[in-house]
C-alpha cells in the first residue's frame, strides 16, 4: 500500500521490534499504516516491552487489520490475538487474507469461510473480510479505499511526500539487521540487535558522486554467537555488509562505505540497561 519498503521481513518470529508506520496518500485522504511487534509468549524482558508496545499501539488506532496468510491454516495464534486485540474496543474491524497468489480459487473460499468463523466465535463481526495478493497486486487498492471510508474526519499527520517516520539511523539498522538474519536458526535471530554509531556524508567527495560512511556495531549475547555471524574469516559477517549496502544505498541514494563490528552484550535482551542502551 505505501509503495516502497519500510519494514524489513524475514522468516524468523519477533522480526518487528518497534513501531514501524507507513503513510500512504491518496485523493480521499491518508493511512497512517501502523505494524506492531509480534505477539507471542514472552521469554525476556525485551519480549514483554516489545508485547506492551504492541497492546498500546492497537489502542489507539481507529481501525484494527488482522492479518491471515491465505496458504495457512487459521491457528490458535490467530484466535489468541483476535480475543485479545481485535475483539475489544468499538474500532472498525478488517481480516485481511493475504497471499491469494499462492493458492487456487477453490482453496480461498474455505478459508474466508475460516476467517469469518473466527470472528462469530468470539462474538463478534468483521466489517470486510478483504482476499489480497501484495505480489500481483490483486484489490489492494480496494483495501486501501475501505481503510480510508472507516477513518475520521481530520488534517493529514504527515507531509504528503512521507513514506514512514522512522529515523534514517534506525532504518539503515534494520537493515543490517534484515541482513544478519539470513540463514541464523536457533536462538540466534533473537540475540541479534544492530545500532548505528555514525553515519555522515564523506567530505571531499567529487560533485555529483556522494558517499555515506556509516559505522555499526551488531550485538549478541555470546561469544559462540559472534564467531557464527562473523563465519570463517569474516566471510559470513562480509556478505551480510554486502547484502545491507546493496539496500541501504537504494534508501539513501548515494555509495555506501559500511563498516561492521561484531560485540558481545551477555544476556542483553534480559538487562534493563543494556536494552536503554540499544534503544528498547
Amino acid at each position: 500500500m505505501v509503495g516502497t519498503k519500510v519494514a524489513i521481513t524475514s522468516d524468523k518470529p519477533q522480526t518487528t521490534r518497534r513501531l514501524v508506520r507507513g503513510v500512504v496518500n491518496r485523493a480521499g485522504g491518508q493511512l497512517v499504516l501502523v505494524d506492531t511487534p509480534g505477539v507471542h509468549r514472552p521469554r525476556t524482558l525485551l519480549g514483554q516491552r516489545l508485547n506492551d508496545e504492541a497492546q498500546a499501539a492497537v489502542a489507539e488506532v481507529d481501525v484494527k487489520v488482522l492479518t491471515v496468510p491465505a496458504d495457512e491454516p487459521v491457528g490458535p495464534g490467530d484466535r489468541f490475538i483476535a480475543e485479545k486485540y481485535l475483539a475489544p474496543g468499538r474500532a472498525p474491524r478488517l481480516a485481511v487474507v493475504t497471499k491469494t497468489d499462492r493458492v487456487e480459487a477453490d482453496a480461498l473460499v474455505p478459508q474466508l469461510l475460516a476467517v469469518s468463523r473466527l470472528a462469530d466465535d468470539l462474538g463478534f463481526t468483521w466489517d470486510e473480510v478483504v482476499p489480497v495478493s501484495a505480489v500481483t497486486g490483486h484489490q489492494v487498492e480496494l483495501l486501501v479505499s475501505l481503510l480510508l471510508q472507516r477513518l475520521p474526519p481530520g488534517p493529514p499527520l504527515y507531509p504528503d511526500d512521507t513514506v514512514t517516520d522512522s529515523a534514517v539511523d534506525e532504518w539503515v539498522a534494520e537493515l543490517i539487521r534484515e541482513a544478519a538474519l539470513v540463514d541464523v536458526r536457533d536462538e540466534l535471530p533473537h540475540s541479534i540487535a544492530v545500532v548505528v554509531d555514525e553515519m555522515a556524508l564523506r567530505e571531499g567527495r567529487p560533485e555529483g558522486r556522494p558517499l555515506t560512511d556509516i559505522h555499526a556495531t551488531l550485538f549478541v549475547e555470546r561469544d559462540s554467537q559472534k564467531a557464527i555471524v562473523i563465519g570463517p574469516k569474516g566471510a559470513r559477517l562480509k556478505q551480510v555488509g554486502t547484502t545491507a549496502r546493496a539496500a541501504i544505498e537504494r534508501v539513501l541514494g548515494t555509495a555506501v562505505y559500511l563498516d561492521l563490528h561484531v560485540t558481545v552484550a551477555k544476556e542483553w535482551q534480559r538487562d534493563p540497561r543494556q536494552l536503554r542502551k540499544l534503544g528498547f
